[in-house]
């Protein structure tokens, strides 16, 4: 009797990097149930971690859905995520092919039966050759859901209240991680600042107490953090990056928003914008080869011109060498999608643009404050890679070194390309 096929599984992912980690465990977890993982165009299912974080983004879900749908094997679809936990029902109805699944753990067994797969029983785990296709740089999840209410955010709705993993559950990932020869961990989570989990004597830790045990308990090469919120950017974390500079990532992303007081009180940020410049003094002070990242939204209802060069001015002072700027797009259901003056689309292109070109300038600036130092990189390419900072890096003499390699670079000049270049400290 003919040994029997293993459907072909595809997963699609839209959205957040906490989307993205989850999609690599779903991927996982369908491996290990013995799918055969392919892409979207040959799979008799597809699974959709769907994204809800705007208008916009339901849209692509549902483009995303129709797409699936319209391939020529005709697929099945299961779509999940923070889309499905907001409206099942409008998804559900996209076609009869279409089942929506809330709980993420639960999708490879809902992709077995319904594709009618006697699944092999394999131990608890991630497979993670099944995920990381090559990639030096593998998220985790330590943390989900959020307790802020911002007035521009539906994530706390479809994500729920905040929740932490046990720090022994984190470990045994963060091992399995270093033993499958992943240079560098990325701890993620929808606020990561928040992580309260409990060790084996059910005590609470912090997202500090956290990276202490990483660093203590694991082999693992090379830590990074996602975004933390300012407000839970402690010194103790911060202290950390600056006690282990060969582990942990000189780099921080704090989702700032905005750099005005009054916008900030209007999307309902516990901060002013002065508490965000005395927080990145104090990053400098503890840490100073850390570098800035962050998130800003321009064009908020209300935002008037004086407001947005209050951003534009406390921006330059930041010096961030990265900056996601995002123009401000109205989510059904959040307090500011029903807010008056509502700025008009021309204008938050032109903001975006503006702030953009400014932080061009200062990335510039933070790269070349660098050259003269030693800094960690990970190799990704033959003779390039990533260093802690975040910035690329053209290595000339690790050109023979085998792509996920950590290293040490003494870094000499930058290029006019904004690329840094150095060589082997070793």
């Amino acid at each position: 009797m003919a040994e029997e096929l293993a459907p072909k599984v595809s997963v699609v992912n839209l959205g957040c990097r906490v989307n993205r980690v989850e999609s690599d465990r779903m991927s996982s977890d369908l491996s290990r149930m013995g799918f055969d993982l392919v892409d979207e165009a040959e799979a008799d299912l597809v699974v959709i971690n769907t994204c809800a974080v705007t208008g916009e983004a339901e849209a692509k879900t549902r483009k995303a859905v129709r797409h699936a749908l319209g391939l020529p094997r005709a697929p099945r679809v299961i779509a999940t995520g923070c889309a499905v936990n907001l409206h099942p029902d409008a998804i559900r109805a996209l076609s009869e092919r279409v089942a929506v699944e809330p709980l993420k753990t639960e999708v490879a067994a809902r992709a077995a039966a319904m594709l009618g797969w006697s699944a092999p029983v394999v131990p608890d785990g991630i497979d993670f050759e099944a995920v990381t296709g090559g990639r030096c740089r593998l998220g985790i999840k330590v943390q989900d859901g959020c307790n802020n209410r911002c007035t521009y955010c539906i994530v706390w709705k479809a994500r729920g209240p905040e929740r932490s993993v046990p720090v022994e559950d984190v470990l045994a990932q963060v091992r399995a991680a270093s033993e499958a020869g992943i240079p560098e961990l990325v701890l993620t989570g929808v606020n990561l600042g928040a992580y309260r989990g409990e060790d084996a004597h059910g005590d609470a830790v912090d997202i500090a107490g956290l990276v202490d045990a990483i660093l203590e308990r694991t082999d693992i090469a090379h830590v990074r953090l996602s975004s933390v919120e300012p407000m839970d950017v402690s010194e103790a974390l911060l202290q950390r990056m600056a006690d282990h500079p060969r582990r942990v990532a000189p780099f921080i992303h704090i989702p700032i928003q905005s750099g005005c007081t009054e916008t900030l009180a209007r999307m309902g940020r516990p901060y002013s914008a002065d508490e965000l410049e005395e927080l990145v003094a104090r990053m400098r002070a503890i840490c100073p080869q850390v570098a800035l990242s962050g998130d800003l939204i321009v064009g908020f209802p209300g935002e008037t011109d004086e407001e947005f060069e209050a951003t534009r001015a406390l921006v330059a002072r930041l010096g961030f060498a990265r900056l996601h700027v995002f123009r401000y797009s109205a989510r059904p259901g959040t307090l500011a999608a029903e807010a008056p003056d509502q700025v008009a689309p021309e204008v938050m292109a032109t903001r975006s643009a503006t702030i953009r070109a400014d932080v061009a300038e200062s990335a510039r600036r933070d790269a070349e404050a660098r050259i003269g130092t030693v800094e960690r990189a990970v190799i990704e390419y033959p003779g390039r890679g990533t260093l802690g900072s975040f910035h690329r890096v053209i290595v000339d003499d690790a050109a023979d070194l085998p792509v996920g390699s950590l290293v040490d670079v003494a870094i000499m000049y930058g290029d006019e390309d904004g690329v840094l270049h150095g060589r082997l400290a070793n």
